[in-house]
């Protein structure tokens, strides 16, 4: 059976389409598929693109679940048009922020959130509370700003600056950290626990039997 991937970045680079369901199909041994929604380049970031992309991702995951997918995994930490798509398919739908976030929650350790907006998404406040401390690294307001040398560079950065600020547990609320592999870094350099959106997704997906 096979686990459908939306991914909310509009790419035609296979390397970055691809490589959340090649980590899940290599750690978790999922098999999936993945698709992109059309015509955001620079993915979710603000209001505006996300309540473009819900649509899309309503669409995408009908067509996903149409050609035979058994679950569904919303690889965007924010969770954008969740309960639309739960609502519109018959199948679980895990989504990257939740899980990341409960992952956190069960850990019961002072926890950070970095990403890209300009506050912690709802998922994430809604289960580590209001006031959980978050970052933005520096000179990054969307996902491909990560792709760069300076980008990687800034998340690293911010990561160690909530780890000095107290933080035990830095939770990734954007997927882009993923697709750079920040974890690796950030338990290496820090020698601190890095939750991973997408990986702790791939905990709830590999529960499922589907």
């Amino acid at each position: 059976m096979t686990l459908g991937i939306i991914r909310v970045l509009t790419t035609e680079d296979e390397a970055v389409l691809f490589e959340h369901g090649r980590i899940l199909e290599r750690e978790y041994g999922l098999r999936t598929v993945t698709e992109c929604i059309p015509d955001q380049p620079d993915g979710i970031y603000d209001a505006q693109s996300e309540a473009l992309a819900i649509p899309k991702i309503v669409r995408l995951g009908r067509r996903l679940r149409q050609s035979g997918c058994a679950g569904l995994f919303l690889s965007c930490a924010a969770d954008p048009g969740l309960a639309q798509l739960r609502e519109a398919v018959d199948i679980p739908v895990i989504s990257a922020g939740s899980a990341a976030a409960r992952v956190a929650g069960f850990l019961d350790r002072p926890c950070a959130v970095i990403g890209i907006g300009e506050e912690a998404p709802a998922p994430y406040r809604h289960v580590l509370g209001e006031s959980v401390p978050y970052a933005r690294p520096s000179g990054v307001t969307r996902t491909t700003d990560l792709l760069t040398a300076d980008g990687r560079r800034a998340a690293l950065d911010c990561a160690r600056r909530l780890h000095e600020e107290g933080a035990r547990v830095i939770v990734f609320s954007c997927t882009g950290l993923t697709t750079i592999d920040l974890a690796a870094d950030v338990r290496r350099e820090l020698d601190c626990v890095a939750i991973d959106a997408v990986r702790a997704a791939g905990l709830f997906a590999s529960a499922i039997r589907m």
